[in-house]
């Protein structure tokens, strides 16, 4: 095992690095706003309309992936007020700061990491944690897709701060079959997750969101809503083992007991869920990410 050069840490800390990424992802405007109307039981569908119009861009994220057949609905939705009164207002906040984050790190130089590839293992553990939250009987589950989608933002964070470190976890991952997470620990003091976890506080993202994200590995960590953290540990672990061709003996990670007691679940579940993952995935991919990141 190598050992930490001095350079990859001394000084970090997870708010260094994450205040210094916030000044480059900043969410738009109309993302922060939309989160603290739905504060508001008073927030109608129209209010929410007009604020997101505002953004055209974003405004055209929003109905490229309502359009899409991820939804699957019969005829054209054409403004954002009816988007949410199709899809719910929980779920419209979801989108946004999907379609909201990618578009923030789309201008962010991550040279040491594929960003296709990277999103494409976020997409899918997305669909993943969707269809685990079904078999759980969890309301308003749309919100565990945007957990996973983003369960992983903190390794952007690392790649673009400290591009030499994000190297060698990716070597160490690759050559002595050690887990990230735990060699951007022995570099840095703190993971991928931490980070995820601490931007999402920054961007005022509502907590369930922020212990999913930060406590993915390990999830009997978590300090609220414990399901939504097991299944997003869940689904993660799954999708490592669609993507290397395993089985859930052969993972590196294991998925934690607390996990499975919490949510209910078995191991036997992991072959019909991802029978099921695999064409959803490819219309959630249609729907959320550019073009850039399909080719």
């Amino acid at each position: 095992m190598s050992t930490a050069p001095e350079t990859h840490h001394g000084q970090t800390t997870p708010e260094a690095m994450v205040g210094g990424v916030v000044r480059l992802v900043s969410l738009p405007e109309v993302c922060l706003r939309v989160s603290e109307m739905l504060e508001d039981p008073l927030t109608t569908a129209n209010d929410l309309g007009k604020v997101i119009g505002r953004d055209t861009g974003l405004t055209a994220r929003l109905l490229k992936i309502v359009n899409s057949a991820f939804y699957g609905f019969p005829s054209r939705i054409e403004t954002v007020s009816r988007a949410v009164t199709v899809i719910g207002m929980r779920e419209l906040r979801g989108l946004v700061l999907a379609a909201s984050a990618i578009e923030a790190f789309s201008k962010v130089s991550t040279d040491v990491l594929n960003m296709a590839h990277f999103w494409r293992h976020s997409v899918y553990c997305g669909v993943v944690a969707q269809i685990l939250a079904t078999h759980c009987r969890v309301l308003h589950g749309e919100r565990l897709f945007v957990a996973g989608l983003l369960h992983d933002i903190g390794k952007l964070i690392i790649a673009n701060k400290k591009p030499d470190v994000a190297i060698e976890v990716m070597r160490a991952a690759t050559e002595e079959e050690e887990l990230d997470f735990e060699v951007e620990t022995r570099l840095l003091g703190f993971d991928h997750a931490e980070l995820g976890g601490l931007l999402l506080e920054q961007w005022k993202m509502p907590e369930s969101l922020c212990d999913a994200v930060r406590y993915h590995h390990a999830p009997q960590h978590a300090k609220t809503n414990m399901l939504d953290t097991s299944l997003i540990h869940i689904a993660n672990v799954f999708t490592c083992i669609a993507e290397l061709g395993l089985d859930i003996e052969s993972s590196l990670q294991p998925i934690e007991d607390f996990a499975w007691k919490t949510s209910g679940l078995s191991p036997d579940i992991m072959h019909d869920v991802l029978a099921e993952a695999g064409p959803r995935f490819t219309d959630a991919l249609e729907a959320i990410l550019p073009r850039s990141y399909l080719s």
